[in-house]
């Protein structure tokens, strides 16, 4: 697939760096929408729970990952390899994350060696491509091997930003998409690592979605709140599965929503791509 999209793309004259893909624009005559929509990018996921694809259909949780295709051109993939459960580091060394916290506050890795699920991202990923990425709900957990600190999480989110720009692909990092929370009858934010995402993305280049903040205000906006704790029927129970946090199919879709949005309004290349 990688290979037919670089020779294709050589074909239409449109190069593969990833300027030449992300700068694209499907406005103008039908025949450049086609070219670009010939060589469509490929979009790879990686996050949590409140990103992953549910287990089985009509499961509950569903992930906003699981809902983003429906926001993109006809042709372009999405890989979602998000997980429910990891925080990022045992999302990228799964099985090498130990219960031992060392002297430096981190959980000990037995082995330097990426995740099957990593590794094959990294071996598919490819130029005109982009990597989203969304951690920090798991990741605050006191206790290994779920336990990421300030500076590890900021190290990895900078470690794998760079693999994908080795690989010609553009990351951009997302705030962990809010839980609800009632204060009165307002949605307010609940979640950590904000600063630190957002100043892993100034570090690495990497543009950096606040999906936490789009979230609360899609949450204002629907007027989610007050709540009393009940969180099965009404507009709570059609958003959220029978909890404060993860999402029914209908509640992921507006959260990838929010996604598609921050793409447009932000100028990310993958625009070129939205429906």
């Amino acid at each position: 697939m990688r290979m037919w999209r670089i020779m294709l793309a050589a074909v239409l004259g449109l190069g593969t760096t990833t300027a030449a893909v992300a700068g694209a624009s499907v406005c103008g005559s039908p025949a450049q929408a086609a070219q670009v929509r010939a060589a469509a990018p490929e979009v790879w996921i990686a996050g949590d729970s409140t990103v992953a694809n549910p287990s089985s259909s009509g499961a509950c949780p569903v992930g906003w990952g699981n809902k983003i295709g429906s926001y993109l051109v006809d042709g372009v993939a999405v890989h979602n390899s998000a997980v429910g459960g990891r925080s990022i580091q045992t999302w990228m060394y799964e099985g090498n994350v130990t219960s031992t916290i060392g002297s430096n506050g981190e959980c000990v890795l037995s082995a330097q060696t990426y995740s099957t699920r990593w590794q094959a991202m990294l071996d598919g990923m490819g130029a005109g491509d982009y990597l989203l990425i969304q951690f920090g709900i798991n990741d605050g957990s006191a206790t290994c091997p779920r336990h990421v600190g300030s500076a590890r999480y900021q190290e990895l989110l900078r470690t794998m930003a760079a693999a994908a720009k080795q690989r010609g692909a553009t990351p951009v990092f997302l705030t962990p998409v809010a839980a609800i929370t009632c204060s009165g009858s307002s949605a307010v934010g609940n979640r950590g690592f904000l600063t630190e995402t957002r100043t892993a993305g100034s570090a690495a280049g990497a543009t950096v979605i606040d999906l936490h903040a789009r979230s609360v205000a899609l949450y204002n906006r629907l007027k989610l709140c007050p709540n009393n704790g009940d969180y099965s029927t009404g507009a709570v129970g059609a958003f959220f599965c029978a909890d404060h946090t993860h999402f029914e199919a209908a509640g992921a879709q507006q959260i990838a929503g929010l996604v598609a949005a921050a793409i447009r309004e932000q100028g990310i290349g993958l625009a070129a791509y939205l429906r």
